[in-house]
């Protein structure tokens, strides 16, 4: 990464670390935050899993157990941040009180991130049956190990002085933890594809269409002054520690 590049994701990074850290802090977002992360999560699992999938039907067993790890690890940070719903008393709504919604919509807007990070890719292109093998590692490369930052720092501005908050903040660490080593293996395998300085133009490609991602996006949620739709419902509130937030699963 050059100097301008990293300057340029310094300042991108920054901003969204703190757009997100501030709406996980304050009590009257924190729901829709957490959903957010939860649907991000969980809707990953399926793709993961055709991928771990595929993998196998061609014979990289490596990959093939990298991709079914993973897949287990984003399905426990789902059910983590629907722990973290639950105690607030709030669960994600369905996915049927969300399509009645977008159709009360004129206009259903596609993620202003993804458009921007995967321009010039079809979504035909982007299924786990059809991309690219590289294009997946370094696209997820890129956004794991960026994850793994912004999650540390997000748990970093949760209030410790309260039993929910705290729970929560230290599950969030364990996800940060999780996309860490999502980030080393994605990185080992386009080694084992790649010679190295193939490797580190592929991913300067990769962190560069990251920068110009998160400055979309950024913009997206100035301009938005933060009213997005609304993720969830209410639900039944529990008490601390009714339900024990997920064990970690060893890799």
């Amino acid at each position: 990464m050059n100097f301008f590049t990293s300057i340029l994701n310094t300042i991108g990074s920054g901003a969204t670390a703190y757009i997100l850290a501030s709406r996980l802090r304050d009590p009257q977002t924190r729901p829709n935050t957490l959903a957010g992360f939860q649907m991000a999560e969980s809707g990953a699992v399926p793709f993961l899993t055709k991928l771990a999938e595929r993998a196998t039907a061609e014979g990289d067993t490596w990959l093939a157990e990298k991709l079914t790890i993973h897949a287990a690890d984003e399905q426990r940070h789902g059910q983590i941040f629907a722990h973290g719903l639950k105690e607030l008393g709030k669960q994600v709504k369905t996915m049927a009180e969300m399509k009645q919604e977008q159709s009360q919509q004129k206009e259903k807007k596609s993620s202003p991130f993804f458009a921007k990070f995967y321009r010039d890719y079809d979504p035909e292109s982007l299924k786990a049956e059809n991309i690219d093998w590289l294009v997946f590692m370094a696209s997820t490369y890129i956004l794991e190990l960026d994850a793994s930052k912004d999650f540390a720092r997000m748990a970093t501005a949760l209030p410790d002085n309260e039993p929910k908050s705290r729970n929560l903040q230290q599950s969030i660490l364990s996800v940060a933890q999780d996309e860490t080593r999502h980030a080393a293996y994605l990185y080992e395998a386009m080694q084992r594809r790649l010679p190295q300085i193939e490797v580190d133009e592929l991913v300067a490609e990769w962190r560069k269409r990251k920068i110009d991602a998160m400055f979309t996006m950024v913009g997206e949620m100035i301009g938005g002054g933060g009213n997005s739709r609304s993720l969830v419902k209410d639900g039944a509130p529990t008490e601390i520690n009714e339900q024990p937030v997920p064990e970690l699963v060893e890799a």
